[in-house]
């Protein structure tokens, strides 16, 4: 590694230990006044030769993140048309990084350069040079490439983090691996030291693409009974959002929707040979919640106002996950569920758990904690994490999200893709899965998000809908669809078949062809059951 500078500002005296060798560097500093001191600015900025590079990727910030590969002249365009009034009152940027990122960012990145979180590659064909954070616990760590300049800058998430005489604070600890694609990435997770956990890929259904929040009693056994219709029986049936009255609300249902409760539909689902899925949103209430009306000293504060976290519902908050009540309400909601049978928990919106960083601790920091402890909570019970910070989730959950939410439409409307990074797009959605495809086996068992089959209730194509779900299959682990299964004909019945057998594909090779700002042809070869097989698809 060719170190050119690196940065460190503080209010306090720091003393620093750095060693770089040829493919890391490494920065602790280390409090050596008497005073405790705040951490102002720690960066690290590297030589790097962007000449005759294919693809420039960097991971966005958390799982909805798009983060695609782009070109040299290519960079991130989001928010930057938003007026401030409708960011205000929608919390747009309070989905990604705009509510805490350094806005110094704006100027270089108008000038093409390129911003992401925890890793990034570099591609010329089938060659990569991986450039990637060994130490998120301590803080999350953005990385600037500038392909005009031919460098690469860390910069920790610190700012704020006050060190107490004596600490010691692992600020950067950073690697640059070349090689093939499996070989790089194979070699990044090693060093981590972090291991998926034991998993196998799901089939299931979940309930939301079809009925969002209006899920009844009635919807949830239809489709339970649907599932019979198909010639694969899936492993999992999920209940996702609207069973509760408001977001928050975890131990009580909507009485209107679900007059004799959860409890025999979950045994109805576990009687019929499926294992039983919930979905909760752990760290966020929203403002109709009795959570939110009951208890406001639940929340995470800024200034004299509770923290905004996105427009869903009727507005949601970030709860305070260190507060001993918080705490206890989420466990038992968690307990209450797993009582019932239930042994997944989609657990979603998770980015909320560390809007704010703490005097002792950064947002990275509390994000690990944050999923440690709902490791705990859920126990020997599977987790599906869902709008999390990618690298808190890391060796921690058995399954995870990679991408936003697909849409009923295949980008959404025109004024909403100038909005934010984390909105939902099916064009988005299956992107994600293709470019963060390494994390898949190595990180936790990636969530590509739902295929659609059916035909009504959603304006994709017969290719779109197809291309989705072989994308899902191919380079994701969890092949959830969110229709009535009932009412597939022979053709899906036979094309759902064919998708859950191609589920254990083995990837052999990938040929891209050039980025553009429209789809881009993909060829891949693959492995099934010992048979080579190629298939092209417009990602």
């Amino acid at each position: 590694m060719d170190l050119l500078y690196r940065t460190i500002k503080s209010t306090g005296t720091l003393e620093n230990r750095e060693t770089w060798e040829k493919d890391r560097y490494s920065l602790r500093v280390k409090n050596v006044g008497e005073e405790p001191l705040e951490l102002e600015e720690i960066s690290a900025t590297l030589r790097l030769n962007c000449k005759q590079v294919d693809g420039f990727f960097l991971n966005g910030y958390q799982s909805w993140t798009y983060s695609p590969e782009r070109t040299r002249t290519q960079f991130d365009l989001s928010l930057r048309l938003v007026p401030k009034v409708l960011d205000k009152r929608y919390g747009l940027s309070r989905y990604g990084d705009g509510y805490f990122a350094d806005r110094s960012y704006g100027r270089e990145l108008r000038q093409g350069c390129k911003k992401g979180y925890t890793y990034a590659y570099l591609r010329r064909g089938d060659f990569y040079v991986l450039l990637a954070s060994l130490a998120e616990d301590t803080g999350f760590t953005r990385i600037l490439i500038n392909p005009a300049g031919d460098t690469v800058q860390f910069k920790k998430d610190c700012h704020h983090r006050f060190l107490q005489p004596g600490e010691e604070y692992l600020a950067l600890d950073v690697v640059q691996l070349e090689g093939d694609e499996n070989s790089v990435f194979d070699r990044w997770f090693a060093a981590m030291g972090i291991r998926a956990l034991p998993a196998e890929p799901k089939i299931g259904y979940t309930s939301w693409y079809n009925c969002y929040q209006n899920i009844s009693e009635a919807q949830i056994l239809r489709d339970l009974e649907g599932l019979k219709a198909v010639p694969v029986k899936p492993h999992i049936f999920q209940i996702d959002d609207g069973f509760e009255p408001f977001v928050g609300d975890w131990l009580e249902v909507d009485p209107q929707k679900f007059p004799n409760g959860l409890e025999p539909i979950v045994a109805r689902i576990l009687e019929e040979g499926y294992q039983a899925g919930i979905w909760l949103a752990p760290f966020v209430a929203e403002k109709n919640s009795a959570l939110y009306r009951e208890h406001p000293e639940w929340f995470q504060y800024d200034g004299a106002d509770r923290v905004y976290t996105g427009s869903n519902w009727s507005g949601h908050y970030a709860l305070d996950p260190y507060n001993p009540e918080v705490r206890d309400y989420v466990r038992r909601s968690i307990r209450h569920y797993r009582d019932m049978g239930v042994t997944l928990f989609k657990l979603d919106f998770l980015y909320a758990a560390c809007m704010n960083s703490r005097p002792d601790k950064t947002r990275g920091e509390i994000m690990a904690e944050a999923m440690d402890f709902l490791r705990d909570c859920c126990g020997d019970c599977e987790i599906l994490g869902c709008g999390v910070p990618l690298c808190s989730a890391f060796g921690r959950v058995e399954y995870c999200r990679v991408g936003p939410d697909m849409s009923l439409s295949f980008d959404d409307k025109a004024f909403m893709r100038i909005m934010h990074n984390e909105r939902p797009s099916t064009l988005h959605t299956q992107r994600n899965s293709f470019y963060r495809r390494q994390l898949d086996g190595r990180a936790f068992r990636s969530d590509p998000d739902v295929f659609l089959l059916r035909d009504e209730n959603t304006s994709l194509s017969e290719e779109q809908k197809h291309t989705l779900a072989i994308v899902n299959a191919l380079f994701g682990s969890v092949l959830f669809a969110s229709d009535d299964f009932g009412s597939y004909d022979e053709k899906k019945r036979a094309f759902f078949a064919a998708l859950c057998r191609l589920q254990g594909a083995r990837i052999l090779g990938l040929e891209q062809g050039p980025l553009s700002r429209k789809l881009r042809r993909v060829t891949v070869r693959y492995e099934l059951y010992g048979e080579e097989k190629t298939i092209r698809l417009m990602i």
